[in-house]
């Protein structure tokens, strides 16, 4: 293609990812995982070109840890997954009466972030870059040593690590089940499965008398919305100005640590960035505030650099961001693929070449920025009303359903369906009772794939 045409088609799905998501992330509870993934995979299905598939991806994680911060800061409710270590912050602000405050510090913060993180991830992903080799050659045994790793990294620690043997025997037993009947393996299906296996566990707990004592509530849950206040006129305020120096140095610090790093939950990253460059602070109400903006800011970066560093460097899905929202960029057969016998892989690390990495990651953040900062700025209050009021929850749920159902059927028929709703049963119910997040079993399915039949082999030999 012209350098021309993968503009234009950078900049339009960029445009699509950063609308769509900067819409979804005002709705709360909205995990990424279970949203960003399956409409990404959806994209690269359609044919959309990989410069295409990128920018979507990178518009979309940008725009919606913009977003997220609305319903987080004005209703004291998470935007989805990695606004939950912002609550309580947000909380404190908002009894201090200035939750508005806490709104424009944390976007700011994720609006400076982001673009700190997008150059620097694909820095460390070329200094890794030369032991690529090296690295894919011992594969297997690396996507087994990353599975403890977060395992044990993660809120269920050893529970984790021992739950994530019989799922990982699950999945290869499930496997040679849809192998026999499909004469193929599945891939897509299991994705799907854990992405929505929370969902899939309450509904079938529901249909449990035992279970649905666990979800029943009293009454409807009620949410205060904080007052619309504006403090300044004319434009939009600069992002770099709505952060004092303090807070621009402790969020840039933040971004360019957890630029490096790639193997970390991002949750565990955003907790311990906030508290690093901004819990030390003496003054209370500015220690809210900072924070506010680091751990926002490293919601973004962290996300980042843990998609563009592996995909960059290595082309396996060597991180839990890689390993959840972002799979798709590395395995959606038949589109992209990863070779479960010799770890060989076809997709984004192949397609695009590092220029195009930074260039048109950052055509995509800076158009998802522009679209989400001055929307969060001054529509906020309104959007938060209107969603609390007028959009249903269910439907949106139901909408992702149907398209995850869609799609398992295309890869595989009612086999492919059946095997997405078992091992999302399974990976929801371990998720609710033992904390194995989702992105502790994406990588405890790259086990089953790529671990099991190397221990085998090495058994065999």
């Amino acid at each position: 293609m012209e350098l021309i045409e993968l503009l234009l088609w950078a900049v339009g799905m960029a445009l699509a990812g950063a609308v769509v998501f900067g819409l979804l992330g005002l709705v709360s509870g909205t995990d990424e995982t279970a949203t960003i993934a399956p409409l990404t995979l959806l994209v690269i299905l359609l044919g959309v070109p990989p410069v295409g598939v990128f920018a979507f991806f990178m518009a979309s994680i940008a725009a919606k840890h913009i977003t997220h911060a609305i319903p987080t800061t004005l209703l004291g409710i998470p935007g989805d997954t990695l606004a939950a270590p912002l609550l309580r912050d947000a909380q404190m602000l908002r009894e201090l009466g200035v939750p508005h405050i806490a709104l424009r510090k944390a976007i700011s913060g994720g609006v400076v972030a982001a673009l700190i993180a997008v150059p620097l991830a694909v820095l460390f992903a070329m200094i890794l870059t030369p032991f690529s080799g090296a690295i894919s050659s011992v594969a297997p045994w690396l996507f087994l040593a990353a599975a403890v790793l977060i395992a044990v990294l993660s809120k269920g620690r050893w529970g984790a690590l021992v739950a994530l043997v019989p799922f990982v025997l699950i999945v290869v037993g499930l496997q040679g089940w849809a192998t026999g009947v499909l004469g193929k393996g599945l891939s897509i299906s299991f994705f799907l499965g854990i992405a929505i296996g929370p969902l899939i566990a309450d509904l079938v707990l529901s249909a449990s008398p035992t279970g649905r004592k666990l979800l029943k509530r009293d009454a409807p849950r009620t949410f205060e919305l904080a007052a619309d206040v504006r403090t300044w006129k004319g434009r939009t305020p600069n992002p770099f100005r709505v952060l004092d120096r303090g807070q621009l140095a402790g969020t840039a610090s933040a971004a360019v640590v957890s630029s490096a790093t790639f193997v970390f939950s991002p949750v565990a990253m955003t907790v311990l960035m906030g508290e690093t460059f901004g819990g030390r602070i003496k003054n209370g109400y500015r220690r809210l505030t900072s924070m506010m903006a680091i751990k926002n800011g490293t919601t973004e970066s962290t996300y980042i650099a843990e998609t563009l560093i592996p995909l960059i460097a290595i082309g396996l899905p060597l991180s839990p961001m890689a390993a959840g929202p972002a799979n798709p960029l590395f395995n959606a057969p038949p589109v992209y693929t990863i070779d479960a016998d010799s770890g060989e892989t076809n997709n984004l690390h192949n397609l695009l070449e590092p220029w195009q990495f930074l260039v048109f990651g950052l055509v995509a953040v800076v158009i998802a920025l522009l679209i989400t900062y001055p929307f969060a700025m001054t529509q906020a209050h309104r959007a938060a009303s209107w969603i609390m009021r007028k959009v249903s929850h269910e439907a949106i749920i139901g909408a992702f359903a149907g398209l995850i159902a869609v799609i398992c059927l295309y890869e595989g028929g009612i086999v492919a369906l059946l095997v997405a709703v078992s091992i999302g049963l399974v990976g929801g119910l371990l998720n609710r009772m033992f904390q194995v997040h989702t992105g502790v079993q994406f990588m405890g399915y790259y086990v089953a794939a790529l671990t099991v039949p190397a221990i085998g082999a090495l058994f065999a030999g």
